[in-house]
């Protein structure tokens, strides 16, 4: 079954951005630009690893990783931030954030990361 992966970013550039990349890793790729898409997608798919982004109008990254905590408490979530917001890292790593990437990011540290924790293979046998 192919690996899922979620990125959750207003920005639609990144969104598209990241799922050529993932995409191309063999990952399935599911997008959401705003805090409530991304719940409905997180309790319908159940993905393997979340990309969330700190900064979202409406539901900030830190509201979006709490909600998700309450009905999936061990999904991994990795938080994507602008630079200067390192008390929200704190914030997201006490809510069991499995790690950041401050942006702009490099993409290949980026892919190499999603791979080591969802696994070396995007598609299992």
């Amino acid at each position: 079954m192919q690996k899922q992966v979620l990125v959750v970013d207003d920005q639609f550039g990144i969104r598209v951005l990241l799922q050529e990349v993932l995409e191309r890793e063999g990952y399935e790729v599911l997008l959401a630009g705003s805090g409530m898409e991304a719940l409905q997608i997180v309790g319908k798919h159940e993905p393997d690893l979340v990309l969330l982004d700190m900064k979202i109008p409406g539901m900030d990254g830190i509201e979006i990783l709490t909600n998700i905590r309450k009905t999936h408490p061990h999904l991994k979530v990795v938080m994507m931030t602008a630079y200067g917001e390192l008390d929200l890292v704190k914030e997201a790593s006490a809510l069991d954030a499995i790690g950041h990437f401050t942006k702009p990011f490099d993409i290949d540290e980026l892919r190499a990361f999603v791979k080591k924790e969802i696994g070396g293979s995007a598609v299992e046998a």
